[in-house]
């Protein structure tokens, strides 16, 4: 097993509870009327085909991230980083009260996250950071299309941690510079409230559990498109299976060694499809 069993429910529990989230923020933003705040623009991409320009974006944000790593630019990686941040909180909080509070209450947890982080502030965040992120995707995704996207990531992800192994130097190099995206658990749980610092995130000590933020956020587009089109309920079936993926590879992973969580999570999320046409 890769981490105990109170640390592998709770990672389990923050993924479901980051899926829920971002349901209804998705759903605040599905309406064509709707807007999103600070006047950012939806995608208008062909559903059937929006897998092909999801899939490119998501490469050129690779590779800049991967020559931030190469140059070790962290100043630069932790502007993107805060910005980004920022951007999808907005967008989440955006859901629920009015734009201008959402701007200050999502400034105010993006300069926490970044300065003043601890374990509680960092995975507060990143419950609501992927509903941000999913808003803007899932009114252009279909079921086939978010299918597509899911492979195509798995494959990248079993190339990237398995066989060029980048996927792993960039995620120490994400808790080297404390601006990690992902679930971030570490294992001494007690006595982290008096740890105020984002030392706890960043440590190279400390052994830490974590989930990135890809693992959440793309399933999470999946399970959107199948609300989008299916309702609530079958959207919630297709995460539960993710979750219970999530959960085996846990289970059966071994300890200090790294594994693509997304093809794992991604089987999960089919067997929840197959699931789902049979009993709707």
């Amino acid at each position: 097993m890769k981490h105990s069993i109170k640390i592998t429910l709770l990672l389990v529990l923050l993924f479901l509870a980051s899926h829920i989230m971002g349901f209804f923020i998705i759903q605040n933003y599905l309406p064509a009327e709707q807007s999103l705040p600070l006047n950012i623009e939806k995608p208008e991409f062909e559903e059937q085909t929006s897998f092909i320009q999801i899939a490119i974006i998501i490469l050129f944000a690779t590779i800049f991230i991967l020559l931030l790593l190469k140059f070790k630019a962290v100043k630069l990686f932790k502007a993107w980083y805060f910005i980004s941040i920022f951007v999808t909180l907005v967008i989440a909080f955006g859901a629920f009260i009015h734009e201008y509070f959402a701007i200050i209450i999502a400034l105010i947890f993006a300069l926490l996250k970044l300065f003043r982080s601890n374990v509680f502030i960092h995975n507060f965040t990143e419950i609501f950071i992927y509903g941000g992120l999913a808003a803007l995707f899932v009114p252009v995704l279909n079921i086939f299309s978010a299918v597509i996207l899911l492979i195509i990531i798995s494959v990248y992800d079993m190339i990237a941690v398995w066989k060029t192994k980048h996927m792993v130097s960039l995620a120490k190099f994400q808790a080297g510079s404390g601006a990690f995206a992902g679930l971030s658990i570490p294992y001494n749980i007690k006595g982290i409230s008096k740890n105020v610092s984002n030392k706890i995130i960043r440590s190279k000590t400390e052994s830490i559990a974590i989930l990135g933020g890809g693992d959440i956020g793309f399933p999470l587009m999946l399970s959107g498109a199948v609300m989008k089109y299916m309702g609530l309920i079958p959207a919630l079936i297709v995460s539960l299976f993710a979750a219970i993926a999530l959960f085996c590879l846990f289970v059966f992973a071994k300890k200090k060694k790294f594994y693509p969580a997304i093809p794992f999570i991604s089987a999960g999320c089919f067997i929840g499809l197959i699931v789902i046409k049979l009993l709707f």
